[in-house]
């Protein structure tokens, strides 16, 4: 999938939001420089070296996440997920695979292009919603399902996809489910729509192969220790595919629950 293919759809949000910066061969142009030119100075092949540490304390804390494994030290692919807000936002991909556990590094930069953000994320699980009502729920149409206040995770769901009892007992302990409060908007407010934008991602330099889909998301957030000093992220994300290596007729809708863990800038190091 060449960038041009890639970018072709960036003029717009769900057909609605028009792009007011830069007509459609200026985005041909700034996205054929992204992996020569991007946070970090990370490319598609880049090593990357990251401190462990707040993982480990993490998982001793109940966390969700998946530590990467000694094989995912590389960055495989490079998106970037348009949204319509003055920073930008990146993934680094070092597991891209759908049929493994995805994981990737998402940094958000400000304006003026400084890192102000960076997550570890790993995937829990995907589910596909079948259902129209299920479809509707979240994507957060209506005012509820994606986007309300709150959104809790239960044992049993986990122990449905393959959890041990011993893993299930550090997360859980006597509880039925952990509760993960939404990580946008008012607190006070029973529902907040959740974000949307376009992800664009490259999974060679070249530019030859990736994917493009509209994404629908909402961070959540609980605490793991009573002190709150270790937080756990749960950001639930629907991703509806408008094409995969330029074909723009797969077409497909999925459901993905990613593990985010918060970095400091000393923990990474890209080579």
């Amino acid at each position: 999938m060449a960038w041009k293919d890639a970018y072709q759809y960036v003029g717009k949000i769900f057909n609605k939001q028009e792009r007011v910066n830069g007509t459609a061969q200026d985005l041909h142009q700034e996205a054929g420089r992204q992996d020569a030119a991007l946070p970090l100075a990370a490319r598609i092949g880049s090593v990357v070296n990251l401190q462990k540490t707040p993982l480990i304390r993490a998982i001793s804390q109940g966390s969700l996440i998946a530590m990467p494994d000694d094989a995912e030290t590389r960055i495989v692919a490079i998106s970037r997920v348009e949204l319509p807000i003055s920073g930008k936002m990146y993934r680094y991909y070092l597991n891209a695979d759908d049929e493994t556990q995805e994981k990737f590094l998402q940094l958000y930069c400000d304006a003026s292009g400084a890192v102000v953000e960076m997550l570890y994320c790993s995937r829990l699980t995907r589910l596909i919603p079948e259902t129209v009502e299920d479809q509707q729920a979240y994507l957060g149409e209506n005012g509820v399902g994606l986007g309300d206040r709150s959104y809790s995770l239960w044992r049993e769901q986990l122990a449905a996809i393959g959890w041990d009892n011993d893993s299930l007992d550090t997360v859980f302990a006597d509880a039925d489910s952990v509760v993960y409060e939404r990580d946008a908007g008012d607190a006070a407010q029973d529902f907040v729509a959740p974000f949307k934008g376009i992800e664009t991602r490259i999974d060679d330099a070249a530019g030859q192969h990736g994917l493009q889909q509209e994404v629908v998301f909402m961070p959540y957030r609980r605490n793991l220790a009573e002190e709150g000093s270790q937080t756990e992220i749960l950001l639930i994300s629907t991703e509806i595919l408008r094409s995969r290596d330029g074909d723009t007729n797969s077409r497909g809708i999925h459901v993905d629950f990613m593990i985010a863990i918060p970095l400091e800038a000393e923990r990474l190091l890209v080579q």
